[in-house]
């Protein structure tokens, strides 16, 4: 990765992260991806008395497929657990392979146990945080969404994608991608409309001409 490269991919990453401050809530839900340090994060916020209740959601997705033999939830519950979390808090929904089923399904587990969703601690990759509170306004209207990821650098995030077999570019290229949808998800109705400023998109068509298209929805 060159220095123009990470430049550009710091102004998508910056973009993409809302920094939010976490807040008390009815239930943490853990997103699952291919970055492991999101169940380290939940257990951080769990432990810091945020939530009584962890839903981690996830069958196999468009990164994880290849990676893993069990699904995205079953994963990161194992490492939360192994950090600290009681299994006793965790409930888990392991069929989504995107994000709409990770809303719905989500929701549907909470509401057949009578479990509040007036508020909602959400844990994704860090450059997934805009996609998901976009998504949720359609998914989930009813509940708020506070978004609060794992505090990292791209270098930190790489490296630790690096560690389950995902590779610097495949990274870059998701990053990118999930640029993409964050226009063409709200025109198909699937996010609300969320402003792209012209450095961003500046950023994005240099990444895209430099070669990160792999994960480009065409």
């Amino acid at each position: 990765m060159t220095d123009a490269v990470l430049r550009d991919a710091q102004v998508l990453w910056d973009y993409m992260c809302l920094d939010m401050t976490p807040a008390p809530a009815d239930v943490l839900v853990g997103f699952g991806c291919y970055d492991e340090t999101v169940p380290l994060r939940v257990v951080e916020l769990w432990k810091q008395g945020l939530a009584p209740w962890v839903v981690f959601t996830g069958g196999l997705g468009r990164n994880t497929s290849g990676l893993f033999r069990v699904s995205e939830a079953e994963r990161f519950a194992a490492i939360a657990v192994k950090a600290g979390l009681p299994e006793s808090a965790i409930l888990l929904e392991t069929r989504s392979a995107n994000s709409a089923e990770n809303f719905l399904f989500t929701k549907a587990l909470l509401e057949g146990r009578n479990i509040p969703t007036h508020k909602i601690l959400a844990v994704h990759k860090p450059y997934m945080e805009r996609r998901v509170y976009a998504a949720a306004a359609v998914y989930w209207p009813q509940a708020e969404f506070i978004l609060a990821s794992p505090r990292v650098t791209i270098p930190e995030h790489i490296r630790a994608a690096q560690a389950v077999g995902m590779t610097e570019k495949g990274v870059l290229d998701t990053l990118v991608g999930d640029v993409q949808r964050m226009e063409l998800y709200a025109q198909k109705g699937y996010q609300i409309p969320q402003e792209v400023p012209g450095p961003v998109r500046a950023a994005y068509e240099r990444l895209v001409e430099a070669g990160y298209t792999s994960q480009l929805t065409r």
